[in-house]
């Protein structure tokens, strides 16, 4: 499993991207994902929503169970990502492209995001 290195990530299994004019975009890792099994609904954070680092702001539901979704960052939500609303399994089948879940105007980020290898480390863990 790689995590791709221009990526940080949080201890709930979220990826964030760096932010392009102040717009973060959020998904979960391919670790969280193969956990999970198949992705079968998504439930994510509505445009105009305001989100908050480490609190819950959606779910996913799979084949084996429902799990909560995290914001790694404080903001309002400026997209989400219908295709996996409409398709959840794009979660499973590209986690760090076509399966990105939503996108944040960043308010303000924490200060325990891994890096690509720390997460490595970590997952490795669990």
């Amino acid at each position: 499993m790689s995590n791709p290195q221009q990526l940080r990530y949080t201890k709930e299994h979220e990826w964030l991207s760096d932010a392009e004019d102040g717009v973060a975009t959020i998904g979960i890792t391919e670790f969280a994902a193969n956990a999970l099994g198949d992705v079968v609904y998504a439930q994510l954070p509505e445009v105009g929503d305001t989100v908050t680092a480490g609190e819950t702001c959606g779910e996913l539901e799979s084949t084996k169970s429902v799990s909560d979704l995290y914001s790694p960052v404080s903001g309002e939500v400026v997209a989400a990502n219908q295709d996996v609303v409409d398709d959840p399994s794009l979660v499973n089948t590209a986690p760090f492209e076509g399966g990105w879940l939503f996108k944040v105007r960043v308010a303000g980020e924490p200060d325990d995001l891994l890096t690509a290898d720390e997460y490595a480390a970590f997952s490795a863990g669990n």
